[in-house]
């Protein structure tokens, strides 16, 4: 794997062999899909006339018959990534979809609609063996620092390609009399051009070549769900995940609708609404990288709910009381100044939409185990399919009701919210990586130095200076993964920072002279977590700096590491932190005058190299912390 830092940014990954022959297979196969649909779905609406299919069931038959192969193969799918090479499996998975649109042109030449049917059913094949492969695949070839955008770029693309492809089929099956024809021949041409960029993505191992295949679809199903369910962050991220596509499936399902009855706009106006969806997505996944600082940062996931409700629910106020009238054309919609908000409600949902999901899928890909990584994003592609049948039947029921479609969207909104705040309550981590991202970019200009140096992966101890109440709060920004804290058990009862601590599951120590219970009780904790593969963190110096000076270490890291196997320590140092809101300062006071650093003031993390757990002592990490805050005053 080439160096994390050998590029500025993720659209420099275009320019390199592990991401880029990869990035144009999937953004072509993504094209190829929305091509062939749209313009079938268009030639039985518009040209054809059949009595057992009629056209207003046509994109719901259609659809349907897409989305099953996930419901029916995603688990043998994902054993199939798991087991084999990945690179190897999309050149397989491309050859296939050249013989389905082989088999296409056929039935786009000769009108065939069953043959036409059966290619639906092969394509939604297609791209379930292509899911699990795509997105095990980026964690094998991208380090930490790049998986949020290399996750937003394929998010990007994906939309764009969906985007491009229904314009392009809508195009050419219109052509009069030989529209199917080149529809064909388009299909058939970008099979083949994602079968050459297949053949240049580079060798991606399997990870568990030993597997024994389970070709029951029930069975496996449930198994991978059970994988899945181990981590619970992982699990729970899926099921965010899939709402996420329960609620996006509502809006895309009701654009065409909701341009004719409620806008009361053309065909036209429906391909912008979903123009301007895409290319929302598309924004708010490119802005994953920069925002989280080339990390996976959880963070953004509470910032990308709040965006969803609240610019779902704008959208039922802009959508409701609008006059009737003529059909509009684009230029006649834009026209019309109430539209611009609906566009702008749109296109901001979707975009909050991006800052919701990568990160998600960027966790799934950083926390699984590689071993069956495959397998559990197998296991997403089936809850997302059911997330979103489920969310076509409910939307249908609530037509069927005599509701709106801005009502609908109205529900969906309000709904949004409840389920964000019940997952933000049972996987906390996301709320505090949100508090941890709001103070290090606005309370806070938080410059992070060697950040590579947190370890991905494994046990370690962090060891940093106490300046305030926020330390923890700053060390989870700059950590990729959660960090178990050893901390003070009056800070505690401070209110909302206590419950913060509670939250982040921080352990509570007390003097020994004073509580020597919770003194043993907490170390033996601590222990417990460093076996377990997860980081610690103890702050040293036993309290919070009442002067602004590094004051000596205590014997606890001794402690914490007494007997244990080798394990790094992780010397840290917060800079430019005293003096600020939550230090103590004023007669050893702390949170008195808010605003006497101003807003947006700048404060740092130095981190140092890893020692040995053999030369480690007090003295000699104080030194080493000692030396970092130098190195960040000068």
């Amino acid at each position: 794997m080439s160096d994390p830092h050998s590029h500025p940014n993720q659209f420099a990954l275009l320019g390199q062999r592990r991401f880029a022959p990869f990035f144009w297979t999937q953004f072509l196969g993504a094209a190829n899909d929305n091509v062939f649909k749209f313009a079938f779905t268009l030639m039985i609406t518009y040209q054809l006339q059949l009595d057992w299919l009629p056209s207003k069931m046509a994109g719901l038959v259609i659809g349907a018959l897409f989305i099953l192969p996930y419901v029916l193969f995603s688990a043998t799918s994902g054993q199939l990534a798991d087991k084999h090479d990945k690179a190897r499996l999309m050149q397989l998975v491309k050859s296939l979809e050249i013989a389905i649109m082989v088999i296409a042109a056929w039935g786009f030449y000769a009108a065939n609609v069953p043959a036409l049917l059966g290619c639906v059913f092969l394509m939604g094949l297609h791209s379930t063996l292509f899911g699990p492969v795509k997105y095990a695949y980026m964690p094998q070839q991208l380090s930490e620092r790049e998986l949020t955008g290399g996750n937003g770029m394929v998010e990007m693309g994906t939309f764009v390609a969906i985007l491009l492809g229904q314009l392009l089929g809508g195009i050419l099956v219109d052509t009069p009399i030989v529209g199917p024809q080149h529809v064909a021949w388009a299909c058939l041409a970008l099979a083949v051009a994602g079968r050459v960029t297949a053949q240049a993505i580079p060798t991606s191992p399997s990870t568990d070549p030993n597997l024994v295949i389970n070709w029951n679809p029930f069975t496996e199903t449930w198994r991978n769900l059970k994988l899945a369910h181990e981590g619970l962050a992982v699990f729970r991220s899926l099921l965010g995940i899939s709402w996420m596509w329960f609620f996006g499936a509502v809006f895309l399902s009701n654009f065409p609708a909701f341009a004719k009855e409620v806008l009361h706009g053309s065909p036209q106006v429906a391909s912008l609404l979903l123009a301007v969806f895409s290319i929302g997505i598309g924004i708010g996944s490119l802005m994953c990288e920069m925002l989280s600082k080339r990390h996976v940062e959880i963070g953004l996931v509470p910032l990308g709910a709040i965006g969803m409700s609240v610019f779902a629910i704008d959208l039922y106020f802009a959508a409701s009381g609008l006059p009737a009238a003529a059909p509009y054309s684009v230029s006649t919609f834009l026209a019309v100044t109430a539209h611009w908000r609906v566009l702008a409600d749109l296109t901001l949902l979707a975009l909050f939409a991006g800052l919701y999901s990568v990160p998600m899928y960027a966790l799934i890909q950083l926390r699984a185990q590689p071993s069956h990584r495959a397998r559990i994003i197998a296991a997403n592609n089936i809850l997302n399919a059911v997330f979103m049948i489920a969310s076509s039947v409910i939307a249908g029921a609530m037509l069927g009701a005599g509701l709106t479609i801005p009502q609908i969207f109205l529900a969906v909104g309000i709904a949004n919210a409840i389920v964000a705040f019940y997952i933000f309550l049972i996987v906390p981590e996301y709320l505090l990586r949100f508090a941890a991202f709001v103070l290090t970019r606005i309370v806070y200009r938080f410059r992070v130095v060697n950040d590579e140096r947190i370890p991905t992966t494994g046990p370690a101890v962090l060891v940093c200076n106490h300046v305030s109440f926020v330390d923890a709060v700053l060390l989870m920004a700059a950590s990729p993964r959660p960090i178990r804290f050893l901390m003070d058990a009056q800070i505690f009862r401070i209110p909302v920072l206590g419950w913060m601590f509670k939250l982040a599951k921080a352990i509570p120590i007390a003097p020994q002279k004073t509580d020597p219970a919770t003194y043993e009780a907490a170390f033996a904790a601590a222990r417990a977590v460093l076996a377990d593969g997860e980081m610690v963190c103890i702050f040293p110096e036993g309290g919070i700096t009442r002067d602004g000076e590094l004051q000596p270490f205590k014997g606890g890291v001794m402690k914490l590491i007494e007997g244990m196997p080798e394990v790094p320590v992780i010397p840290m140092a917060l800079g430019n932190l005293w003096g600020s809101y939550f230090s103590r300062v004023e007669g050893g006071k702390a949170m008195v005058k808010p605003m006497r650093r101003g807003v947006w003031s700048p404060v740092s993390l130095t981190v140092d190299r890893p020692m040995p757990m053999a030369t480690v002592s007090p003295d000699g990490l104080r030194t080493r912390v000692q030396t970092l805050l130098a190195g960040a005053a000068s």
